[in-house]
């Protein structure tokens, strides 16, 4: 009978199986918040709240502080965070490793766009991503920002999803990086966007800073051979992490 229904329900593009919370992504990202004890979530290339959204579906309730460079998006992403006294959205801008204006490319989908060009890899495993537009938004680096809006925060949870950016914003982040618990990336398996940094080369970026792989799920596919361009990676500080 299982059988029959996973079946059914795969034609329809679902599926049916058995919930491991060792391996599900939003279990493993539940199960960091609360082994950290989180008190701020940083959000960085929030799009329009999906994230936030999830945080608060996973039973997060601490403050989040999202971060999104794109007028429009930017202004749903504060559409979201209005009903949420402990969600805010920081001025709209990019975060990188200066303090000034970048252009960033507009993706048909929203979430694909990127300050770096969108390689082939990227566009063919996704044609609604490629590129309509560009638009030029202020950028500052995380450093600057961060402590006129981190207040009491002791257990920070940094999220970077900025497609094949994320480089960039650490480079901007250095004293950031030196107190956070804990880290999420996305990270290309394989190039999808011109000059970002390899998942090697974030590896070794992040073990620099003393933050060891702690989670992982896969993102990005390429369809119709199932390989794993992107994966969404989380990094911890051992000696911050409260044990059961």
């Amino acid at each position: 009978m299982r059988e029959f229904v996973r079946s059914t329900l795969r034609r329809w593009g679902w599926d049916l199986h058995r919930y491991l919370p060792t391996l599900a992504g939003d279990a493993q990202l539940q199960h960091a918040l609360r082994c950290f004890a989180v008190d701020l979530v940083l959000d960085v290339g929030a799009n329009s709240g999906q994230f936030g959204t999830a945080l608060r579906s996973l039973g997060y309730a601490g403050r989040i502080l999202s971060f999104e460079p794109l007028a429009d998006v930017h202004a749903a992403l504060e559409r979201k965070c209005a009903g949420d006294p402990l969600w805010s959205a920081a001025p709209r801008g990019a975060l990188g490793g200066e303090d000034g204006r970048i252009t960033i490319n507009i993706a048909g989908n929203s979430a694909s766009s990127s300050v770096l060009p969108m390689l082939d890899s990227h566009s063919q495993a996704a044609p609604e991503s490629r590129y309509i537009g560009q638009e030029q938004v202020p950028i500052h680096r995380l450093d600057t920002l961060l402590p006129a809006m981190r207040g009491d925060a002791r257990q920070i949870y940094l999220k970077i999803d900025t497609q094949g950016y994320e480089r960039e914003v650490l480079a901007g982040a250095t004293a950031t990086l030196a107190d956070v618990a804990a880290v999420q990336l996305e990270v290309s398996l394989t190039p999808l966007y011109g000059g970002q940094a390899s998942f090697a080369e974030m590896l070794a970026l992040m073990d620099g800073h003393g933050l060891v792989p702690w989670a992982l799920w896969p993102g990005f596919a390429e369809p119709g051979t199932g390989r794993i361009l992107q994966a969404d990676v989380i990094f911890g500080r051992p000696d911050r992490a409260r044990r059961p």
